[in-house]
């Protein structure tokens, strides 16, 4: 499957997979720190950014077992295999879906999906996501307005971000419409709603959790310790469901190390 992507830098190969309704760009803030130490490639995940939506049977809805498998199968057209694969949110659940299919070199989960283990956890977190992809569909100059002043800004974002008031407004404004004209939004978080990962692999794995997210609850990073006894866990200090842009230093650290790029830090 063709997916769209931006590539930057050389060395060994690392895939970078946004959450639902985003898109590479949510990882603009860290591709260059990456890029002085591997071929990194950020996608868009199928239904999202510009890459085209999952075709599953009839009916049915495109399911994280599929969408792995589709990204697996994109591997060979960029011209690596087993690449080291940081995620966040639901590219964090495939990220790990990907090493325990023996896809990944290494792994590093950023919020993943799948540790919620009560049904008002799920409804929580799709809920609020689905209420911040209602208030997308408001008319562009409202969006441009309230993604241009720090104070809407924030208002708007502060679900999302730990500190909001740092986006780029262009970009804020940019993944607002992205997230509005994401065309498998809603058939991708059925399919996840009964979701949970279970198992593990032996590969290099780091799952770090933003101290203000307000998506996938702190009790979600206590579940995946207990799913994967054998990883590093890492708080991210200020950082909400989306870390990238609220820590880009943190998040770039964590990944290396977790690659062997760098040493790891104690």
């Amino acid at each position: 499957m063709e997916l769209s992507y931006a590539r930057r830098g050389s060395g060994d190969p690392l895939v970078l997979i946004h959450g639902i309704g985003h898109r590479w760009q949510a990882w603009e803030p860290v591709m260059d720190r990456l890029a002085e130490h591997h071929d990194v490639i950020a996608i868009d995940i199928p239904g999202f950014g510009r890459s085209a939506p999952l075709k599953p049977a009839a009916g049915q809805h495109p399911t994280i077992a599929l969408m792995v498998e589709r990204i697996a199968e994109s591997f060979p057209g960029f011209g690596i295999e087993r690449p080291h694969v940081a995620g966040n949110s639901l590219g964090g659940a495939l990220a790990l879906e990907l090493a325990r299919g023996g896809q990944a070199a290494s792994v590093t989960a950023f919020s993943p999906a799948g540790f919620w283990h009560t049904r008002w956890e799920t409804a929580w977190a799709l809920g609020n996501l689905s209420v911040t992809r209602a208030a997308a569909f408001a008319p562009k100059p409202v969006l441009r307005y309230v993604t241009d002043h720090e104070t809407t800004r924030a208002l708007a974002f502060g679900m999302i971000f730990g500190k909001p008031r740092r986006l780029d407004p262009t970009l804020a404004l940019e993944d607002t419409v992205a997230l509005r004209e994401g065309r498998s939004f809603r058939p991708v978080a059925k399919g996840a709603k009964g979701y949970r990962y279970t198992g593990e692999s032996d590969v290099p794995t780091t799952v770090a959790w933003g101290t203000k997210d307000w998506i996938l609850l702190r009790r979600q990073f206590a579940q995946a310790k207990r799913v994967l006894p054998k990883a590093r866990f890492e708080d991210l200090p200020g950082c909400g469901h989306v870390p990238m842009n609220d820590d880009p230093d943190l998040v770039s650290r964590l990944i290396l190390e977790t690659t062997g790029a760098i040493p790891a830090q104690r």
